[in-house]
Formats: structure tokens, sequence, C-alpha cells
């Protein structure tokens, strides 16, 4: 597990969670198209939805808002983060094939009382993050989040003649209790909102227009969300190795958008229930977990003359145990056992093994099942930014959109080890995973005339490879390298070709410095290698693609200086060089006509971006 703390985050302005991974190698943020500004990321060379994104270990970003759903956590409200890579914890569910990251909030009972966070950009931008915490009562905690954003600049950095990012005003707020009884009860209630609208496309696209019936190509939406979740606790202080918990989470989302003459409107209620007990076996070396676990949710989808009604219950148990053998092995095993209403019965095993031959080098192995439904349209918001033909290839009448679900295995291997040079600590580390689908939802963009979904159990599978060192150059500078190799290859009507939009060599540094005098520095370099581009020799020649994009480099520096009284005041430059993809839309000056396709991002969408904040924050 690797864990990515306030410090790290604070390396870069970290709007919202989609940001907020620019200093970590192992993610990769990419955007899904040139119109919506949405940004998904990449763990193990999978896209976004294969990971498991959960709040405090509750379920989170999935469903409608697989990739909307990042934008909904300001990063400023992120005490810190859990990155694990492969298949996770039976506990947390059946889902997680590539990973899963867990977010932690700020807690009300620790940290800062009071947090302000002002920041402006170039290119139009302005964000404001408010944060309070208090303690009402003894043993009763709360803390109110407020965030607002406005994107009030209309940019076109590469001269297409369309808006590099939307307009856009968001408005989060989050309220969350904390009881802790002298019993060993704990009782946590949390509820958040949002809204947000943004219109965008054509620089002559006006905020008042009906992008239906405009001239120009234009885009609008408008998203509101609740989410509220309760957590129930019992420690039992004569034995602390004793305890038992019940997470409760609901939410309703509803989103209407259009995107010129195709409307895609959508609303979601789900609710998620999970029971937690755990004890040993004998002594603390031997824990047990166990519990139950149910799922719910209803989603209805109008995309233009088309409807889509789904309902998925999944109800489940499982079963987890640790063993510590002695100092050098350890081991997890767990088991799921989950009947779903439409698929059946699922059998999740995972297995984690560490093993430590001296104190500085662990090795660790893993090897699971995970299933996943697909959630074909709001995974793929850069199909709408096209007008290529949406085709469902139905293989299960009953199934999400006719089609069956995802079931794969992942195996994987880890390496940690932790050195001194020169009196300076080190870590060097590397892991491979291995990724095999069974049954596969495939999202088949290799016609340009159309953009397909279909099952399929044929070959498809992912290797992936990161070497990484970590080291104290000089005293309070500190260098990160790595190097990413990812092979995901999946068969396309029978044929077998790497992934598209997908790079298999990527290379990362950054350098971080601070000063006795609290001043940060902090800079970051990526090399993204050449990506296959899906095939559009159908086209005229005028607008077929090459078929690889070229590699680049992006840039990255960030400046803060620390104050006595709480203020601190930050600084940065996001893609220094200034590098963009030129000609994101293919025929951009016909958005109405058949070849019209703004989906094959390859590369930055945005151009060079400076900003500067100010952050107050009162223990």
């Amino acid at each position: 597990m690797e864990k990515i703390g306030s410090k790290e985050l604070l390396k870069a302005a970290c709007c919202n969670l989609g940001e907020s991974f620019e200093t970590t190698p192992s993610v990769h943020v990419a955007f899904t198209d040139a119109i919506t500004g949405y940004r998904q990321i990449q763990l193990l060379g999978l896209a976004g939805p294969y990971t498991l994104i959960t709040r405090e270990n509750i379920p989170e970003v999935r469903g409608l808002a697989s990739i909307t759903g990042l934008s909904f956590t300001p990063g400023q409200w992120i005490e810190g983060m859990q990155l694990s890579k492969g298949s996770g914890s039976v506990v947390n569910g059946y889902e997680g094939l590539a990973g899963q990251i867990n977010v932690e909030w700020r807690k009300p009972m620790e940290g800062d009382r009071l947090f302000l966070n002002l920041y402006q950009s170039t290119q139009g931008r302005t964000e404001a993050n408010a944060y309070v915490a208090f303690e009402p009562l003894e043993g009763l905690y709360g803390n109110v989040f407020v965030h607002g954003k406005s994107q009030w600049l209309k940019v076109d950095q590469n001269h297409d003649h369309y808006m590099d990012q939307p307009l856009e005003q968001n408005v989060i707020v989050a309220n969350r209790w904390m009881w802790f009884g002298k019993n060993g009860r704990e009782l946590q209630l949390g509820a958040r909102y949002v809204q947000s609208q943004s219109n965008g496309g054509s620089m002559h696209f006006e905020a008042n227009e009906d992008a239906a019936r405009s001239r120009v190509w234009g885009m609008r939406q408008n998203t509101s969300r609740l989410d509220s979740w309760a957590k129930l606790g019992k420690l039992f202080k004569e034995k602390p190795w004793k305890s038992m918990g019940l997470q409760l989470a609901f939410s309703s989302h509803q989103q209407d958008m259009q995107f010129s003459r195709k409307r895609y409107d959508a609303q979601e209620n789900s609710f998620y229930a999970n029971y937690i007990y755990q004890s040993i076996i004998g002594h603390t070396g031997r824990v047990i977990k166990m519990g139950a676990t149910f799922n719910h949710f209803e989603r209805t989808e109008h995309l233009t003359a088309q409807s889509y009604h789904q309902q998925e219950t999944v109800a489940g148990v499982f079963s987890e145990y640790s063993h510590q053998f002695d100092q050098q092995w350890s081991a997890v095993l767990g088991y799921r056992l989950d009947y779903h209403a439409l698929y059946g019965v699922y059998h999740t095993p995972r297995v984690h093994i560490r093993y430590a031959p001296i104190e500085d080098l662990a090795i660790r192995g893993s090897i699971g099942k995970a299933y996943r439904t697909a959630s074909v349209f709001s995974e793929n918001l850069g199909l709408f930014a096209t007008n290529r033909e949406v085709v469902i290839q139905s293989n299960q009448a009953d199934g999400f959109y006719g089609l069956k679900n995802e079931e794969a295995i992942n195996v994987g291997v880890n390496a940690t080890y932790a050195f001194q040079l020169n009196y300076r600590k080190g870590t060097l580390s590397s892991d491979y995973y291995y990724t095999r689908f069974q049954n596969q939802v495939v999202v088949d963009w290799e016609d340009a005339r159309r953009v397909s979904f279909y099952h399929s159990s044929a070959r498809s599978y992912a290797h992936s490879f990161q070497l990484q060192l970590d080291y104290e150059l000089i005293r309070k500078m500190d260098i990160r390298l790595a190097y990413r190799f990812h092979n995901v290859m999946m068969t396309y009507n029978e044929k077998l070709r790497q992934k598209p939009l997908n790079a298999r060599h990527r290379a990362f540094v950054n350098l971080a410095y601070e000063t006795r005098s609290k001043w940060g520095f902090d800079y970051t370099l990526q090399w993204i290698g050449p990506k296959r581009l899906p095939d559009t020799r159908q086209n005229p020649e005028t607008f077929q693609l090459d078929e690889y994009s070229p590699s680049f480099v992006t840039m990255n520096i960030h400046f803060n200086k620390k104050f006595k009284n709480g203020l601190e005041a930050y600084a940065g430059v996001e893609n220094i060089l200034n590098y963009m993809q030129m000609n994101p839309i293919v025929d951009a000056s016909n958005p109405f006509g058949e070849y019209f396709d703004a989906s094959m991002v390859w590369g930055p969408a945005m151009g060079r971006n400076i900003y500067v904040g100010l952050r107050y924050s009162r223990k």
C-alpha cells in the first residue's frame, strides 16, 4: 500500500481528486475528450472504472459518477490517500480489479480547526475552499466543508476555435459529525451536496443558447448529487482486538447533458450497507474478519431517442483471515460469495503473501478475482463529443444494456528495498502485475463511423511493470524517479490489438526541496511515449490520423512559502513547455458532419497555466 499524505498533496494545487496525482507515478490522468474537460485516471494501464475508489472505505466514484465523480472531492478536503495495486481486500467488495484508492477526508478531532484556501489561474479559474472543525460537547466532533469554483474565461490556446475547457460553476458543501462514547461505541454521520453547471464547445457558443438548436457546436451540462452516510462501531476496551462496525451510504445523482444534437439525461439512486466483525483466533497474530454486504441501485438513462432502465441488487458474505507466521512470513486469505440478481453467483477468492528475508527488504505477492458491471455511457462520455453512431451488440437479454458482466483475474508481485547511502535514506521498489480478462465489455473505436459495445471472452490482457527510486539527494531535497511499462492488448472483432490511447512507456522525475526558511520547491517532469490511435482509414485522407501519436514531455513547477501566523502563499506553472495537441478535433470546421470527432485526445488538452494562491490554517 502506497500512502499519499497531505505533504505530498500540497506539492501541487490539487484542485480536486482527479488533479491530485501529479506527483504519483503509479497513476496516470488523461482527458476523456477535447470538449468536456473531464479527466480519467489509469492504474496498471486500465481505465479508471477498473479501480475501486472509496471514501474512507465506502465505495463512491462509480456508476453515473465513474468519470464526473473525480471532481466532486476538492483536493483541499483530502487528508491523505492509500493506493494499493492489484486485487484488494474482499471486505471492500468484489470490484477493484486494478486496485483501490481510498480517500481520507480531514478529521474534525485532529489537525486544523480552521482552514481557508484561495486559488486563481491565468486560464480564468477561481476557487475558494473553507473548512471549520468544532467540539460542542465532550466526545462529539463536527466539521463543515465549503467549496466554490468558477471557470469564467473562454480559453483557446490551440487555436481550433473550441474552448479548451468549458465555462463552469461548481458549489460543493459537506458536513460530518463524529461521536466517541466512553463505552467504546462510535458513530459517524455525514452528508455532501454537489451542484455543477457548465457549457462548452465552440468559442462562439453562449451560455444562454440552446445547444440543440445552436448553429455552432455547443455542450451544456447540469449535475446535482447528494451523498449521505453513517458509520456505527463498537470497540471492546477489555478486548482491544475485537470490534464490529456497520457502514451505510445513500446517494442520489441527477445529470442533464446536451452535446449539440445529442442529449443524455440520467438519474441514479443507490444504497450500500456493509457489516464487519473482527476478532482473533488464539492470539493477535491470527486475525479474522467476516461480514455481509448489500448493494442496490436503480438508474434511468435517456439517450436522444432511446431509454435504459437498470436495476442492480447484490447481497453477499465475506471472510478474511490474516496470519503472521513469524517476522518473515505473513499471509491474508479472503473469500467472498455474492449473489447478483441478474448475473448469478460471484465467487471472489483473493490471496496476499508477504515475505521479508531481511529487515530492509519486503516481497509481496497477490492473486485474486474481480467482477464488474459496466456503465457504458457514463464511463465513456467522450463518445458524446463525436458524431459516431453508438451501437450496442446485446448478448444477454436481462443484463445491463443487454450485455454480460465483466470478470478477470489479477496476479502481481512487488518488492521494496529500503537503504542508506551517504547517511541519507532511500527506497527502491518495483512491481509487476498481470491481468487476464475472462469476460469483458469491449469499447470498440476501430470503426471510424461508430463506437461499438459488445461482450467478449476472447483473449484480452494487460502487463504492467514499474520501477521507482525515492532518495534524499541532499538534506531536505528528495528525488523520485520512475519508469512504467504497460502492454495492454484487447481483441477487437477477433483481432488482438494494442489498446488505443494508452502509452506503453512512461518516465517520471520529481524533485522536492524545502529550505530552513520554509520555502518549498517542487518540480515534476513526465515523458509519455507514443500511443496507438484508433483506425481512421475509413475517413477521407484529410481526416485520417497517424497510426501512433508522437511522444511528448510535460513539466510542472510549484512554489510555496510558509509564514509563522499560519499563512501560506503558493504559486506554480503547469505545462511549462506549453505543449498541446494542436488539432484534437477531427473535422472541427464541420461540427454537424459525419467526420466530426473530439474523442481522439492523446496529449494535453490545455496549454501553459500559471496560478497563485493563499492558504490559512489555525490549529
